[in-house]
């Protein structure tokens, strides 16, 4: 059974930020341990260290059992890529040596096809035989059929981004757990996932004997599979690392314990520190006049030496302060209708209502329309007027559906995408976003933008560019853009999923001191218990109301 030893780690930004400062770790065989903290402390660099992505500027890692890593951009690939070179990419190295092989001599076989090209190509089915590639794509055809209802044979060409956030996931986790690697490193596993989903992942983790270090946010999934949680706390010489030993059920109370007391071995450092000092300072004034003091000077001076080389005790944490100040305005008294819409392939017609101030959750399986029925009501409805225009520079594609949905007056619609593309914010610091402003929102002075930043816990990424930010640093960058832009009704797609536990915890406090309407697509357990409707997209392709949330509505039954 494998292992990962983190020893003594440290990483230093491009720009001479350090990150990570004397971060140790040990993930025993069979371990599930949890990686946890703010966004922007360094967990998904700590992972690229792990993966051998990156190499660290201080300290090692050692591992044995053969490493399979899920990485973050997992679920929302939107490139030319197949089911067969993602499954590829999250196997063996020479596996993924071998498949490259053929794919080179298959396209020199099709460009010139002479003998030299046939004789590799041949070379090239005998290697993938050789390092059991065969073996592989029985594997992955039992992965397909499990995440996607279909056998490799016929999924293997599709593209990924024709697969939901949750398909592409499910395809690499079913991959993973059944593959020979003994060690798992999983960067945010349940993201896309919806509940049922998240059941099975939760159940696969606990049964699994493999090794496990995983980055999450869900605080259910991490109270039932987690053994331990490891914590990157920010620090100003970089994240430094802890480990609670127990479940994450108990982790609040021990933190605070924990924080409590480093503040109180900080404070009694400090008075004896001082007292040291005030020792010092006397035998000084005495040796002024009595040269028979100067022995007990030089023995004071050396005692206040060697006790502030030793140093003070480890730094209690910086704590995060997020406040979003949500605002929004008076609507008109129905924000949003929907008479007989039919989302075209997905969803039968439906009617609803969503009356102005109301806290409407979208739950269902994945791929079952949620995402479209929020970009249409993003878009500004069926035949949207021009007050209906969505906040921000993205504009949603368009949906196809029957029937009619329509905003009502002073509606303002602000999306956040689940996928966070933001092609207008790229290459753009945050700083230099706010200053410009645009048409929805009024520039800003860099230091009333510094200070709006800071709120968010985004004031030390100032000069970073957007899309240089972490998952969870540009969720919150977004909330930020759709609390300055004036929106009305908020369209949140999976809005917690990057979000550390803080952050997510601030959110809902924005959302409750918000006054407009609130829809929001989730399959987080938790903050679900915030909203007044739940709106259920069926397997049965029947769109619902139900008093409380369900989340064990399988996959829409339909031609695949």
């Amino acid at each position: 059974m494998g292992h990962v030893d983190i020893n003594s780690v440290g990483f230093v930004l491009p720009d001479g930020r350090p990150l990570l400062a004397e971060v140790s770790l040990r993930v025993g065989e069979g371990a599930k341990v949890a990686l946890i903290g703010p966004n922007g402390t360094g967990k998904t660099t700590l992972g690229r260290i792990v993966a051998g992505d990156l190499a660290p500027h201080e300290g090692a890692v050692t591992r044995s059992g053969g490493l399979g890593v899920m990485r973050q951009f997992i679920g929302s690939v939107r490139d030319d890529s197949t089911v067969r070179d993602l499954l590829v990419s999250v196997a063996p190295e020479p596996v993924r040596r071998a498949a490259a092989e053929i794919d080179r001599t298959e396209l020199l076989m099709m460009e010139r096809d002479s003998e030299a090209d046939q004789l590799a190509y041949a070379q090239a089915l005998v290697d993938w035989a050789d390092v059991g590639g065969y073996e592989y794509e029985t594997l992955w055809d039992v992965c397909t059929v499990a995440a996607l209802g279909i056998p490799f044979e016929q999924a293997q060409w599709r593209r990924v981004a024709t697969l939901s956030g949750g398909e592409q996931k499910r395809v690499v986790l079913e991959a993973l757990l059944r593959g020979p690697e003994e060690v798992l490193l999983l960067d945010e596993p349940d993201n896309y996932l919806d509940v049922p989903a998240k059941r099975w992942l939760e159940e696969q983790l606990v049964a699994s004997p493999k090794t496990v270090l995983f980055v999450s946010h869900d605080r259910e999934l991490l109270d039932r599979v987690a053994t331990r949680i490891a914590t990157l706390e920010p620090g100003a010489a970089g994240s430094t690392l802890w480990v609670h030993p127990g479940r994450f059920s108990t982790y609040h109370q021990a933190r605070e314990d924990r924080n409590a007391k480093l503040e109180e071995l900080r404070r009694r450092w400090d008075e004896e520190q001082a007292k040291l000092k005030a020792l010092v300072v006397m035998y000084r004034q005495k040796a002024a006049y009595n040269s028979d003091m100067a022995p007990k000077l030089q023995a004071a001076e050396t005692r206040l030496r060697r006790f502030e080389e030793a140093g003070p005790p480890e730094a209690v944490p910086q704590r995060q302060n997020v406040r979003m100040r949500l605002t929004g305005g008076r609507t008109a008294k129905r924000a949003v209708v929907a008479e007989g819409l039919e989302l075209t392939g997905l969803m039968r017609p439906f009617d609803l209502e969503v009356w102005f101030g109301e806290r409407v959750a979208v739950l269902g399986s994945n791929g079952s329309g949620k995402s479209h029925f929020l970009r249409l009501v993003a878009a500004g409805g069926s035949d949207p007027d021009l007050e209906h225009q969505p906040v921000g520079d993205v504009r949603p594609a368009p949906v196809a559906h029957t029937g009619r949905l329509r905003l009502g007056s002073r509606v303002r619609p602000g999306w956040f995408a689940q996928t966070h593309e933001q092609p207008a914010l790229a290459g753009r610091t945050l700083l230099e976003i706010l200053h410009r402003g645009d048409e929805h929102r009024a520039g800003r002075p860099r230091e009333d933008a510094a200070r709006v930043l800071d709120r968010y816990g985004l004031a030390r990424a100032s000069e970073q560019t957007f899309d240089s930010l972490s998952g969870g640093q540009q969720a919150r960058f977004q909330i930020l853009l759709l609390e300055l832009s004036g929106a009305t009704c908020l369209l949140l797609d999976e809005p917690t999923d990057n979000l550390d536990l803080h952050s997510a915890e601030a959110l809902e406090e924005g959302l409750a001191a918000f006054e407009g309407t609130v829809l929001a697509v989730t399959h987080d357990r938790w903050f679900a218990r915030g909203f007044d409707r739940f709106l259920v997209f069926g397997q049965d392709g029947r769109v619902f109301e139900s008093d409380g949330p369900v989340w064990d509505e399988g996959r829409v039954v339909r031609a695949r």
